[in-house]
This record gives structure tokens, C-alpha cells and sequence, in this order.
């Protein structure tokens, strides 16, 4: 199989405050206190604070290092400035983690299929159907809420009072394994090993045709949809670096099961690569509506989600630095996808 591959590239453009303008590589052992401070080694002077430490501290939202700067937790050279402000070289960023506020989301009980877990971190298989945290439209039932239940609200605040606990996230009706941070010195060192592409991402899926290689790579760029804002696109000029590694594991009638392995972590990577490359995944109606349709005329199945499952997650457990790998097992509705798209014998 190995000998039928195929490579396929297209230039990209980093965003403006792109990884290679960090001064360091993201650090990976915990934070001794809640307060940090480094330097600025190189000057950026097309990019934005805000941006800047997002791609730092991946594991916080930019309108949570907004919220921070604006109320004087973030400084530089001692002073308050505003998210725009542009970093220099030589500065002093001073980051000051405020004890978590009290959560907003409230907790349910929601049973949860752990995976591991010990006293800071847990690893669990999330089954399609299930939000990861609170957001307009999905204030309760969602994981966060189940976590807030399971863990007694004993999570890491560096994600915000939404997203206790969240390192990472899986779309909606996406299934399979995430770990969750205990506690903000967790979150903090999982985030660095996530921007530093140190924790592998594997997982399984269904596209929609019958992809000609065996194996193959897509390097294109992924940004915002330039007119649906909730969908993502390819988008070579104004995109971020975007790689996806694939490998055909089984043909199927009128798809194809592939294992996928992913360097980056773009918002809805995987959907977005194979709807580029033409094979869209199996039971997506937002990137790949016209090719289900075909699909279901052909064999007469027609899944309620995307067959896309988070199969394995390995990463260095933050306190013993041990490299630890998690697998979760397919789930039933995608054993029923591969059943009724199973080729005659």
C-alpha cells in the first residue's frame, strides 16, 4: 500500500500571529505559580496581543485573554495596554491567572465512559450527540455539565467559567477520546504539548467515494468561510497551516473507511480536507449534502451523523511525563455504517 500514495499541496499564508513568531516553544511542565512572565524575543509587528498569546496558551479562548488584558491581569512592561497592541521585542508580559470565577453552567448528571483518570487528568470517550461546553443554544446538557457533576467542580478555570476543565474539543456529533484537565496547572501543560503538535491525534472515518490511493497527505489551509461564518473552508491566502495524513484501512460500497492521522488542529479539519479532496465524510450534511444524497440513492443508507471517530490519543502525562495512549472503541452506529456499506462478498 505503501508504494500508492499521494501528496497533495497548496501554499499557504500563517495567520498574523502564527506560531513561528512565539519566542520559545510552548513550555510543558506546569506553571510553579499562577503568575508568569517572559519576554518577547522577536518583534511582530503585524500581529495583535490577544493573538499572540492565544497561540502561547491554546488551551484559553481569545476572548478570554481579551477579558484578561482589558482587566489589567495581562501587562506589559508593567502596564496596561489593549488587545491590538502589537508585541516588540524585549518586552516583559506579565500573565496573572485569576482564581476561577463560579461556574455558570450547573452541574448534571450524565453518565460518562471514562477511559482513565487518576488526580489530574481523566481521559474519556465522548459519544456523538454530546455539546463539549455551554454556548448559545446549548446552555445545559452538554460535558461540561456532566463534568461539573462527576468531578464535583473540581476542574481547571483557565478556560473560562464555560469551559472548565476543556484542553481540547470534539465537534457535536463527533465521537471518541478527549482528556480533561483537574486542575489549571494540568490544563496549562496539555495546552503547550497540543500547540507543540506533541499529542497524536488519530482517528477513523467514512468518506463518501472510492478514494484511488491507498495513503496520501493534504497540506492546505483552513480559515473562515467567507460568507456561512459557522463553517470553515479552505482558504489559501488568508487560512492557517492545515495537514492531514490518511490511509485507506477498508473499501466499501461507494465509500471508504480511513484511518486519519492529524499534524494540525484546525477548527473541522478532517471535514474540510476530504470535502476539498472530493470525498466528503459519510452523514455530513454541512460539507458533503450532494454526495450523501448520491450515496443513499446507491445503497439505501443514510447515517443521522458524520461517521467520524476520535480512535486513539496519545500525549506525556503532564506530572510523570510518561507517554500514555488511550484508544476508544467504535461505536455501535458506526459498526452500522460499515455493515450496511460492506461490499458483496
Amino acid at each position: 500500500m505503501a508504494d500508492n500514495s499521494s501528496e497533495l499541496h497548496l501554499p499557504f499564508q500563517p495567520s498574523p500571529a502564527g506560531g513561528a513568531g512565539l519566542d520559545q516553544a510552548p513550555r510543558l511542565a506546569p506553571a510553579p505559580t499562577r503568575t508568569e512572565i517572559f519576554t518577547v524575543e522577536k518583534t511582530l509587528p503585524s500581529a495583535r496581543l490577544d493573538a499572540y498569546l492565544r497561540d502561547r496558551f491554546p488551551g484559553v479562548s481569545r476572548g478570554a485573554i481579551q477579558r484578561l488584558i482589558e482587566e489589567g491581569e495581562i501587562r506589559v512592561n508593567g502596564q496596561k495596554v489593549k488587545p491590538t497592541h502589537a508585541p516588540h521585542a524585549g518586552e516583559s508580559v506579565q500573565v496573572h491567572w485569576p482564581e476561577p470565577r463560579p461556574d455558570r453552567a450547573q452541574p448534571e448528571e450524565i453518565e460518562l465512559n471514562l477511559l482513565y483518570e487518576d488526580a489530574a487528568l481523566l481521559v474519556l470517550n465522548k459519544p456523538a450527540g454530546l455539546v463539549v461546553h455551554p454556548s448559545s443554544g446549548h446552555e445545559k446538557h452538554t460535558l461540561v455539565n456532566a463534568l461539573l457533576h462527576y468531578c464535583h467542580g473540581q476542574l481547571s478555570g483557565i478556560g473560562g467559567v464555560a469551559r472548565p476543565g476543556i484542553v481540547h474539543r470534539l465537534d457535536k456529533e463527533t465521537s471518541g477520546c478527549m482528556v480533561i484537565a483537574k486542575n489549571d496547572d494540568t490544563h496549562i501543560a496539555l495546552s503547550a504539548q497540543f500547540a507543540a503538535r506533541r499529542v497524536e491525534k488519530i482517528y477513523q472515518a467514512i468518506v463518501c467515494g472510492e478514494l484511488e490511493r491507498d495513503a496520501g497527505e493534504i497540506r492546505v489551509a483552513i480559515g473562515r468561510h467567507p460568507s456561512h461564518r459557522k463553517r470553515m473552508a479552505v482558504n489559501i491566502e488568508l487560512g492557517r497551516q492545515a495537514r492531514t495524513s490518511y490511509q485507506v484501512l477498508r473499501r466499501l460500497r461507494g465509500a471508504t473507511l480511513v484511518r486519519v492521522l492529524l499534524h494540525t488542529g484546525r477548527t473541522h479539519q478532517i471535514r474540510v480536507h476530504f470535502q476539498f479532496l472530493g470525498f466528503p465524510l459519510v452523514g455530513d450534511r454541512v460539507y458533503g449534502s450532494r454526495h450523501n444524497l448520491r450515496l443513499t440513492e446507491l445503497t439505501g443508507y443514510s447515517p443521522r451523523r458524520q461517521m467520524l471517530h476520535a480512535r486513539q490519543l496519545s500525549f506525556n502525562h503532564p506530572r510523570t511525563g510518561a507517554r500514555m495512549t488511550f484508544e476508544a472503541p467504535l461505536p455501535e452506529d458506526f459498526n452500522d455504517a460499515l455493515a450496511a456499506l460492506a461490499q458483496d462478498p
